[in-house]
């Protein structure tokens, strides 16, 4: 029987460190969204096939992990990559939903996540595939990474600090504009490096307020206008530590999508997910109309194609039908 895992996009708003100063480093701010999504299908076979190379290579080593014989596994529906919504740990980890659905076996995701190479900064996205909400995690030992990172797979997924599941009227409206992708893989790794080597600890200490005083008490309280607003100082701040690296707070044109939309009466809060080019805005039900035409004369007013998602908050994680 076919084996389906149904992932929703994640929105990461931050980390709470940078520096080497500090003893824990990382520490991702996140969200779980209902859409956009990946869906991976997986049934039972002796070896493993995939006309996707990258998925393929992520099935054999489910299939080492999971010790099972193999599977053919088929990607239906995608997240985009690169663009600051998680399409890497997501499509991986649900590759390893399906897989192991298919041969009835347990994914324990954070225990086979660094294996699958994922959760070796942010452990928001492994959070989100375990059952989803609201998350802060609580980052790495700095010890760690004074020097490099460890290598491939040989860390554990930070664990979650915070968890919470916010009101299901609220909404996320996400506008991804068509322009290069994000930061991945070793450029992001090089990026990161100069980043942290140079982050002003003061940053830190101002996200650990805003964190602690208003971003925690909004989400537990159901105040989206606080957390809205908490979430998109967050942003604010680590674009500072970002700075030189994405070519402003923002990466272009994001800091102009973000301006735009900071203009719209149904939106509490703005940002940019990640390295962007994704940007984020946080409203309501009722006023998810009026905020998604304001993102999509965003995306006109600065010249650029794209997409809009209005999504609702997800509340549970990666999703295995068989």
């Amino acid at each position: 029987m076919t084996a389906r895992a149904v992932a929703g996009a994640r929105l990461h708003f931050g980390f709470q460190n940078l520096s080497l100063a500090r003893e824990r480093l990382y520490g991702g701010v996140g969200v779980a969204l209902e859409e956009p999504r990946v869906v991976v299908e997986a049934d039972p076979a002796d070896t493993v096939h995939c006309d996707d190379d990258l998925v393929a290579a992520q099935a054999r080593t489910a299939v080492d992990l999971l010790e099972v014989s193999g599977a053919d596994v088929t990607v239906t529906e995608r997240l985009p990559r690169h663009v600051g919504l998680g399409s890497g740990t997501q499509l991986a980890l649900a590759t390893l939903a399906a897989v192991a659905a298919a041969h009835d076996r347990e994914p324990s995701f954070r225990e086979r996540a660094p294996a699958m190479g994922r959760g070796g900064r942010s452990g928001v996205g492994v959070a989100v595939a375990e059952r989803g909400g609201f998350l802060v995690d609580g980052g790495h030992p700095t010890e760690l990474f004074t020097a490099a990172p460890p290598a491939d797979g040989e860390w554990t997924v930070p664990p979650v600090t915070a968890r919470h599941e916010l009101p299901d009227d609220w909404r996320f409206v996400v506008a991804v504009p068509d322009v290069s992708a994000g930061r991945s893989g070793d450029r992001e790794d090089e990026s990161m490096r100069a980043v942290v080597e140079r982050a002003d600890p003061g940053i830190a200490d101002e996200i650990g307020g805003v964190l602690l005083r208003r971003v925690l008490p909004a989400a537990a309280e159901g105040d989206r206008a606080t957390f809205g607003a908490g979430v998109a100082t967050l942003g604010r701040l680590n674009g500072a530590w970002y700075a030189d690296e994405q070519g402003g707070v923002y990466r272009p044109p994001a800091g102009r999508i973000v301006d735009e939309l900071s203009d719209c009466p149904a939106i509490t809060g703005t940002g940019q997910s990640s390295w962007g080019p994704a940007v984020y805005a946080v409203t309501d039900a009722a006023r998810a109309d009026e905020a998604r035409a304001a993102a999509r004369d965003a995306l006109e007013s600065v010249g650029v194609d794209g997409r809009v998602v209005v999504s609702a908050p997800a509340v549970d994680g990666i999703r295995v039908d068989s």
